[in-house]
């Protein structure tokens, strides 16, 4: 049973929600944007292919309070119904004036829609960026850059729509403050984005050719370098990074964490999904 949901759990999830109607959430007591995101996005999957799903809310408050503080419910119920053995509902907590969250959960669908989750972000992100993680202002640039460039690739690449979400942590795993940057889409995936340039073996190499090598489904020059330029940001920066598309993973992981760097055969799930954790220096 799930206890946290994370990038690092979130197979554990899809599986789960592949096999059953009801998704089990109840004894979560840690979760991340990409988790938050990623129960949306699977919601919002399965509700397109009318196989319904039943979400059992997390009994811990402070996770309940964590989801109301993200706006996690004001979409959730757009594609689950809901069940809660709190007799609290998302309208009894308030948020604190003060937050580490440099995002909400916000729809990436149009785009207007990154002009304000910059403009959002550049409102929080001195003040977070600079306190936490002790980042120059160069360093905060190459941050909005970098988010804008993959809140972007939904919009050129996914001919589908997504969410983003990002906060700051301190993980105590790492011993240290970290950001992370979730953004996820139902496209047509890394390989479908890519299939009328090159002829692929799979996701994996579909993934590897636009991360590490920089190929677009445009034709155009200069065009494609976007998330090659956000790997380098983020290398530069001794970050992580992880982009799941189809059924494979591919992660650029820094001495300071660990896991497994290429990951196929995972189970079936479109789009792309981009998880981005940035430490302090």
């Amino acid at each position: 049973m799930l206890t946290s949901l994370s990038d690092e759990t979130f197979e554990q999830f899809l599986l789960q929600a592949s096999v059953h109607t009801s998704i089990d959430l109840r004894n979560i007591s840690f979760i991340d944007p990409f988790g938050m995101v990623g129960i949306l996005e699977t919601g919002r999957y399965y509700k397109s292919i009318n196989a319904d799903r039943t979400l059992l809310l997390p009994t811990s408050e402070h996770v309940l309070k964590y989801l109301e503080r993200m706006d996690f419910f004001k979409h959730c119920k757009q594609y689950f119904s809901v069940q809660s053995s709190s007799t609290a509902t998302s309208d009894m907590y308030f948020r604190k004036k003060y937050s580490d969250v440099l995002l909400e959960i916000t729809p990436i669908e149009k785009s207007e829609d990154i002009h304000y989750i910059v403009s959002k972000v550049k409102q929080r992100a001195h003040n977070i960026l600079s306190k936490h993680l002790h980042y120059d202002d160069s360093a905060i640039n190459g941050f909005i850059v970098s988010l804008s460039e993959v809140c972007q690739n939904i919009i050129e690449h996914s001919e589908n729509t997504g969410f983003v979400g990002i906060q700051k942590y301190h993980f105590q795993k790492y011993k240290k403050n970290v950001v992370k940057i979730a953004v996820m889409d139902l496209g047509i995936g890394f390989s479908g984005s890519l299939s009328d340039r090159v002829s692929l073996v799979g996701d994996l190499e579909a993934i590897e050719m636009a991360l590490l090598k920089g190929v677009s489904r445009h034709s155009d020059e200069g065009r494609g370098h976007g998330l090659a330029a956000v790997r380098k940001f983020v290398h530069n920066w001794n970050g992580k990074m992880s982009i799941r598309s189809g059924t494979a993973k591919l992660s650029i992981i820094p001495s300071w964490s660990w896991g497994k760097s290429r990951e196929p055969d995972l189970t079936r799930f479109p789009g792309a999904q981009i998880n981005i954790m940035l430490p302090e220096v």
